[in-house]
């Protein structure tokens, strides 16, 4: 069996790459819906607007990942993706404002936390746990920094 690099990844490497491109991508969706419903607040806003710029990131290396292995870019993210942010805009519309917006970022970044720590216990030591290590210092960063200005809101 010849040794994975990054250049010759794995089909099953290849998979959690577009599987992690399309919930990076669901997070940015989710995270600029976000900061549009907080516009009131400016540390919601600026935290919203500051990860979603982050998992745009993400889903741009993950996506050169892929096409250094022939794979095309993936633009699009999950049907659960989608149904959180309906339900985030829903949630919003009713007047939850920002509280209910950090309840729901914190939920997605609790999804998006998940999918980094499953995909480095199944890919240690691949060619790609580079990447996922320093994305996922990230994504957790960014769950506790939601979690810091829920709890501070909520005093």
């Amino acid at each position: 069996m010849a040794l994975e690099t990054k250049n010759t990844l794995t089909d099953e490497t290849l998979a959690v790459v577009q599987d992690l491109t399309a919930i990076n991508l669901d997070s940015e969706k989710g995270l600029q819906e976000a900061a549009e419903h907080c516009a009131d607040n400016a540390a919601a806003k600026h935290l919203f607007t500051e990860l979603a710029l982050q998992r745009g990131t993400h889903a741009i290396e993950l996506n050169r990942l892929a096409g250094m292995n022939s794979e095309g870019p993936g633009d699009s993210g999950t049907v659960s993706g989608a149904a959180h942010r309906f339900l985030m805009n829903i949630r919003g519309k009713l007047g939850g404002g920002v509280p209910v917006m950090l309840i729901e970022a914190e939920r997605g970044e609790d999804y998006i936390k998940s999918k980094y720590e499953g995909a480095l216990k199944e890919h240690a030591g691949s060619a790609i746990t580079d990447v996922l290590n320093q994305q996922y210092a990230a994504v957790k960063a960014g769950h506790d920094r939601v979690r810091e200005l829920r709890d501070k809101l909520n005093g």
